[in-house]
């Protein structure tokens, strides 16, 4: 990397660590990605579409609306034009661990925006949630995920299209820090799969996940069988880590091998860093990159961050390289609405070129 790059990533760094602030939550589910997400703890009741009674049947969403001055065409298409990112519903009834028979559980998601063709079945040309994915403008609707859930001898079994354990970034726009998404979660990471997931959590604390899939991407037609493989594990009470493999067809023309590592370490209690690696080796394309998270919080209501990226395709470790530093702020306001603003500015640059985009970009979220 060029001297006036590495000045550049000095200065980014600087200007955004200077504050005394601390990270809040980094969730860490079993069966899904691990995700930032700025929680409110305050008791004050927030204004909220669907009222919540503890019925079966639990109803939530969110509105996502942006603005963003250049594409560089990982999900943000639209440039200079405030755009419905996601409006999004989520219907979720809890299987019953407890039930005489199978106790069954299902989760689907409905949602309208310009992030629905990145999210609906890409991995497929034809068949269920294509067609209507893009209705020619960049905007449609998609169906994520549609999966029924129960529980099996300690493990927790889910049969559908459910979202991919892959990665550290999610689509769902609540689930992530920054407005903007990693060259690594666009180019290198399934978004879906269809198939069965088992998840458990042994005695030891060790987290485990086995899987097989049509593929990726894929609605409810076969492409193929892709197997899924997941390990975590917290290390002493400051560092957990995850690994998640992919082995088999991706598609109909392409099979081989991807991984993610994702290391989630708390610096006391006022600090988390994130260390997130992809692998993947096919018989069509060769990728890895490596991305690094720093998340401080201000206050109850503002944390900031930053994004530090390296990626590559192809096999020659001297060209091809991609990098991108984002840094943003996290800022929930005081109102009867829970809305969070995620205002950031990003610089991708490559080894083929000494110019550097700079590009602005915010959002605001809206949860019901």
């Amino acid at each position: 990397m060029k001297l006036s790059k590495l000045l550049l990533l000095g200065a980014f760094a600087l200007a955004t660590f200077s504050g005394q602030v601390f990270a809040e939550e980094l969730q860490q589910p079993v069966i899904q990605p691990i995700a930032f997400t700025l929680q409110d703890d305050s008791e004050a009741k927030k204004w909220n579409i669907f009222k919540r009674d503890d019925k079966a049947l639990d109803i939530s969403g969110w509105t996502q609306f942006g603005y963003h001055d250049h594409n560089n065409g990982l999900f943000n298409d639209h440039e200079k034009k405030g755009t419905v990112h996601q409006v999004w519903f989520a219907f979720d009834k809890a299987y019953d661990a407890d039930a005489k028979g199978l106790g069954l559980g299902y989760h689907f998601d409905l949602m309208y925006g310009a992030d629905a063709p990145n999210t609906s079945a890409i991995g497929q040309t034809t068949g269920w949630d294509v067609e209507s994915s893009d209705q020619g403008n960049g905007f449609g609707w998609a169906m994520p995920q549609m999966y029924v859930e129960t529980e099996f001898n300690d493990w927790t079994i889910t049969v559908g299209k459910f979202y991919s354990v892959v990665g550290y970034e999610v689509v769902q726009a609540p689930g992530n820090f920054f407005y903007s998404h990693s060259k690594a979660m666009n180019n290198s990471e399934p978004r879906t799969h269809t198939g069965v997931l088992g998840s458990k959590t042994t005695e030891s604390g060790l987290d485990l996940t086995a899987g097989y899939s049509s593929g990726w991407n894929t609605g409810f037609q076969s492409h193929g069988g892709n197997g899924i493989l997941g390990l975590g594990k917290a290390i002493g009470d400051n560092v957990s880590l995850n690994y998640v493999a992919t082995f088999g067809d991706l598609s109909d023309t392409e099979n081989g091998y991807s991984h993610s590592v994702v290391m989630q370490i708390e610096l006391g209690e006022k600090m988390d860093y994130v260390f997130q690696s992809d692998y993947v080796d096919t018989n069509e394309r060769y990728h890895i990159g490596v991305n690094q998270y720093v998340f401080y919080t201000v206050s109850d209501d503002v944390s900031v961050g930053a994004r530090l990226e390296w990626w590559r395709s192809g096999s020659d470790l001297s060209a091809g390289s991609e990098y991108s530093v984002t840094s943003g702020i996290n800022y929930r306001p005081t109102s009867r609405f829970d809305m969070i603003l995620r205002p950031e500015v990003r610089i991708d640059w490559d080894d083929t070129s000494t110019d550097t985009i700079v590009i602005f970009g915010m959002d605001a979220i809206i949860q019901y």
